[in-house]
């Protein structure tokens, strides 16, 4: 069997701040196969961007740091590579797109130096080398007139045209990983399907692995291969993306599921999960979704000591705690 493209266990990362130690990431692990698409799903606060970020060293050191585990990328530990290592992975080895492309990109440069800017740090290409490959990225992104608008500022595109840019910027180096952390958060619904379907169609062409985080579970059902489910900082739920759907374990994973609105009939009520994600702050003892579980069994949720990972099926592992696995209201 091969060997993943990357490989992180037991991903901690914690920001000390004046309230106390935020457990944003409390030891995360998944593998990433080539060419495969791995979506991390959850609420705000579950603890999704963060665990990607910490893998190029992206999160503000401090109040963050990085408090244990192992990311291996061809042998190499991402985790422990110093600056200069990292900025050699950033953007060639390891891209991203951001959340919001209105903040993005630099609005006083121009798009041709953002575009062209991996190719001439990373593969060292002339100026005018960088300027064809940018005009042509960008055309296989959908600008149209590249060349012509490759003098643009940010602020002369749409919303849309923007995250466009940001693909082109994210693949033009052809990177062996794209994390793609919520890339249509900032956009209106008729043009996110567009992005995704390119982000898509550019990845299958390049042969890139890819991580997806979103918040939005029904956006993985036909988009990711492998989904992990993350909640206060942990992996409460992981499984391939048809078991998943199919035979959800977790009481969270259940009422994700159940809050889809299209999973429900029109004009019915669209369940919500109650109360709100546990202060990371404060020392978690046992489930951290207890307070919030909906099944019958609820009053079982562990109070001593947090749910460790069980398998349940080649592929498909989920918190073991007994309140959490019972029966739906």
């Amino acid at each position: 069997m091969p060997a993943p493209l990357l490989d992180v266990r037991d991903l901690r990362t914690s920001f000390h701040t004046r309230d106390g130690v935020v457990r944003a990431v409390d030891g995360v692990s998944f593998k990433l196969k080539r060419g495969q698409t791995l979506g991390i799903v959850g609420e705000s606060g579950s603890g999704k961007s963060v665990t990607c970020l910490s893998l190029l060293g992206l999160i503000p050191k401090p109040p963050g740091r990085i408090e244990g585990g192992t990311a291996l990328l061809g042998g190499k530990d991402l985790l422990t590579l110093s600056e200069p290592e990292l900025r050699q992975v950033r953007g060639k080895r390891v891209s991203v797109i951001f959340q919001d492309p209105m903040t993005s990109l630099n609005p006083y440069l121009r798009i041709s130096t953002q575009v062209m800017e991996p190719l001439r740090l990373h593969e060292k290409l002339s100026k005018s080398d960088a300027r064809a490959r940018a005009i042509a990225e960008l055309a296989a992104v959908g600008i149209p007139d590249p060349e012509k608008r490759m003098e643009a500022y940010p602020h002369e595109f749409s919303g849309g045209m923007r995250q466009r840019v940001m693909i082109a910027m994210a693949l033009i180096t052809r990177p062996e990983i794209l994390i793609a952390d919520e890339p249509t958060t900032a956009l209106d619904v008729t043009v996110q399907r567009q992005v995704l379907d390119l982000i898509r169609a550019r990845q299958r062409e390049l042969g890139t692995a890819m991580i997806f985080i979103t918040h939005d579970l029904a956006l993985v059902s036909d988009f990711c291969d492998v989904v992990h489910v993350m909640y206060a900082g942990r992996v409460v739920e992981s499984a391939p993306v048809d078991v998943l759907f199919a035979n959800p374990r977790h009481a969270y994973t259940r009422a994700l599921q159940r809050s889809i609105p299209a999973l429900q009939p029109k004009g019915r009520e669209l369940p919500t999960i109650p109360g709100q994600p546990p202060n990371l702050a404060q020392p978690i003892s046992g489930c951290a979704f207890r307070e919030r579980c909906q099944t019958r069994t609820r009053e079982q949720c562990l109070v001593d000591r947090p749910p460790a990972l069980i398998q349940l099926a080649p592929g498909h592992w989920v918190q073991n705690c007994p309140g959490c696995l019972g029966e739906m209201d």
